[in-house]
């Protein structure tokens, strides 16, 4: 593992995932109160392991990917950046459990991740997506400056896609104030 991967906040430690984190990626994959709200849902022991394989995968072949989140050397929840398999780009992504949320831990772990990702891996645009009864997810992500862009229906349900533009943002990406969609 890279050691310029491994990213320290004023509260937290963030390592890329790997072997030893298993477990703690199985619990709270498989924790309906954390994952089921994410994109394919609670996930099983086996389906966790392979998650974790690509994980490990795409952080060598992108050198960006998905972080175990530690406050104190504790397991609190995982962030990161990964590719939407929709086409819709880079995705920042975020997961705590229950009693970590509510403290800033979400939102300070994923402005890490999103600044990782436009300042040292060079990505010029990240998006993220979240229902649009997920007011939790949606706040961070207003106050971390990701900026709505549009609204689309997946699975069902109504869903807001966020981005976040490196450097100067394009008058292309701009769009009225007061306005819902471009």
């Amino acid at each position: 593992m890279n050691p310029a991967w491994t990213l320290r906040t004023g509260r937290l430690v963030l390592t890329p995932v790997n072997g030893v984190d298993l477990p703690d990626l199985a619990a709270i994959k498989a924790a309906p109160s954390v994952f089921a709200v994410m994109l394919g849902g609670v996930r099983s022991a086996a389906q966790t392991a392979a998650d974790l394989a690509d994980d490990v995968r795409h952080w060598g072949e992108w050198g960006y990917g998905i972080w175990a989140v530690r406050e104190a050397e504790r397991f609190v929840g995982v962030t990161g950046l990964s590719h939407r398999s929709d086409g819709r780009g880079v995705a920042l992504r975020f997961a705590f459990w229950p009693e970590a949320q509510g403290r800033g831990l979400a939102r300070e772990a994923a402005l890490a991740a999103l600044r990782f990702g436009h300042d040292r891996a060079g990505i010029p645009r990240i998006v993220a997506v979240a229902r649009t009864s997920n007011f939790g997810s949606r706040m961070i992500l207003g106050g971390i400056g990701m900026r709505e862009v549009e609204a689309f229906e997946q699975r069902g349900f109504a869903m807001v896609l966020y981005e976040s533009v490196a450097g100067p943002v394009p008058v292309s990406r701009c769009w009225p104030p007061g306005s819902s969609s471009r």
